[in-house]
């Protein structure tokens, strides 16, 4: 069986939906964000999964940067205090141990941004700064918003606004590719 029409098919429709979503999300929030990264003194992120992986990819790009940071349930995550940043995801908002980290936060003073796909969710209303992403709840069984499966939309897009903070702070660094690149494992 030949999936080339499919194929190429869903690679459209993903690009579409990320373009639409690129248009439609708010640059000021994203730059909120930006600048709660460049005050803070250490980093951490917390999602659960493919949100999760996403914020991995941003953490270790933003350590590729030279930030401190840290990914919330790893071993050698150290406890986070007041001037610390706390970056979660979740498109619901409402995941309960995301919640639960954000609830944490708050209580030691450290700054919490949110990105989630719903701006009225339990974690939008408790964290200092919002990301809405535009993209539909992974529970959104319908296709108005996107035709992909789940959170799909939500992670993807998740990953390219923090590959686009990356770009941003690497942009304003002026470091060069040589001077990252010391800074990727070698232990691979």
């Amino acid at each position: 069986m030949d999936n080339t029409p499919i194929i190429s098919k869903n690679l459209n429709l993903i690009l579409e939906e990320n373009l639409k979503a690129a248009h439609q999300i708010n640059p000021n929030q994203i730059n909120t964000l930006i600048q709660e990264i460049q005050k803070a003194d250490r980093i951490f992120v917390m999602g659960t999964g493919r949100s999760g992986l996403a914020l991995k990819m941003g953490a270790m790009r933003l350590m590729h940067l030279g930030y401190t940071v840290y990914v919330v349930g790893e071993i050698v995550t150290p406890a986070i205090l007041e001037g610390d940043l706390l970056i979660v995801a979740s498109g619901s908002g409402t995941t309960s141990t995301v919640v639960s980290a954000v609830e944490k936060a708050n209580k030691l003073n450290a700054s919490v941004v949110v990105l989630t796909a719903d701006p009225l969710s339990i974690i939008a209303k408790l964290a200092n700064h919002i990301v809405q992403i535009p993209a539909a709840v992974k529970t959104d069984f319908g296709e108005s918003v996107s035709a992909q499966y789940a959170g799909s939309l939500f992670e993807q897009f998740t990953l390219m606004v923090l590959e686009t903070i990356f770009m941003t702070l690497w942009q304003e660094s002026g470091l060069t590719k040589q001077d990252i690149w010391p800074r990727h494992a070698n232990l691979e």
